[in-house]
């Protein structure tokens, strides 16, 4: 993938200053993956970049919520492909649907998230759509942050494929 594209996502997302984390600890640095996702040019930029990466016997783009849904948006755009989105939870009023957008059941899915760390809620969304009656064999994210989730995925049959990995992108900022 182009180096470019990941200095230029780095850029946008990598904060210097004072963050608490979800696991409590501070850091000096954070990466704010909303602010690739909310940038129009760079967004599309890189749905046309994850484009090749999506291969063939895609029925719909699997968006979760909340990062992979402007993912999904982008690529469905950009493939011509339908998007779904993947609630964390079904709704428990009106449809009670866990994807919203059209039906999954019967359809060959491609889940599209954002950043991927350890797996774990891809996998679980993977195991929602095929409760539903999906077939999910595959994953496409942005950014791997090589944190064990490939190898977490493949132990749920997931075959994960990243645009870029948290170590390329460091590297082309540099």
């Amino acid at each position: 993938m182009s180096a470019s594209l990941a200095a230029r996502i780095f850029r946008t997302a990598h904060l210097t200053g004072e963050f608490t984390l979800r696991s409590g600890a501070v850091a000096a640095e954070y990466f704010d993956k909303y602010r690739f996702e909310s940038d129009p040019v760079l967004l599309h930029d890189i749905a046309e970049a994850l484009a090749p990466l999506v291969g063939d016997g895609v029925d719909a783009l699997a968006g979760l919520e909340l990062g992979g849904v402007p993912i999904a948006v982008a690529l469905s755009r950009v493939t011509g492909i339908p998007a779904v989105f993947v609630r964390k939870t079904a709704k428990t009023y009106g449809t009670r649907r866990l994807a919203e957008g059209g039906d999954v059941a019967g359809r060959r899915l491609l889940i599209v998230e954002d950043v991927v760390t350890s797996g774990g809620q891809v996998a679980a969304s993977a195991g929602q759509l095929r409760d539903e009656g999906a077939t999910v064999a595959r994953a496409l994210c942005v950014i791997d942050r090589q944190a064990g989730g490939q190898a977490a995925l493949a132990a749920e049959g997931v075959d994960l494929t990243a645009l870029f990995t948290m170590t390329e992108l460091k590297s082309a900022a540099e």
